[in-house]
């Protein structure tokens, strides 16, 4: 497969986890809510979840970001209910790592290796770690 092809299947899956968002609908009662927004591009999203047990059992997103901010949005909301703050705060981590330069995060998170190119678009990161910086700043009540 040549670097253009390769270039343009990332980006089309890119384009089609930004067109379909999961978990964008209000909830019921959320226990923590938070915004967050990235300064360079202006991209922002609004989290609102309900904890229990230590877990989040439910979960919404409103979501205005560039392609790259709304995939990355896509793949965290795939996979986010039942996760714990740890869990939360690990993929966080291993996201920003991977933005410069370290190995995808592991599973369930797995899909965010699409978004590795974004790594030579360092003006970009911000809008890609919105969706758990801000659910990380809903849990620890900051929002």
């Amino acid at each position: 497969m040549s670097e253009s092809d390769l270039f343009k299947l990332y980006a089309d899956r890119v384009l089609a986890l930004a067109a379909d968002i999961p978990l964008t609908d209000p909830i019921d009662a959320p226990s923590h809510e938070a915004t967050a927004r990235a300064p360079l591009c202006g991209s922002n999203i609004a989290v609102a979840l309900r904890l229990e047990d230590g877990k989040i059992t439910a979960f919404s997103q409103r979501v205005h970001a560039c392609a790259l901010g709304q995939a990355s949005a896509s793949i965290f909301a795939a996979q986010v209910i039942g996760r714990t703050e740890k869990e939360v705060q690990a993929l966080r981590d291993a996201l920003a790592a991977m933005l410069q330069g370290g190995p995808v995060p592991g599973a369930p998170f797995a899909d965010y290796e699409v978004l590795q190119a974004a790594r030579d678009y360092p003006n970009r990161h911000a809008s890609i770690l919105l969706a758990p910086d801000a659910t990380l700043k809903a849990l620890r009540g900051a929002g």
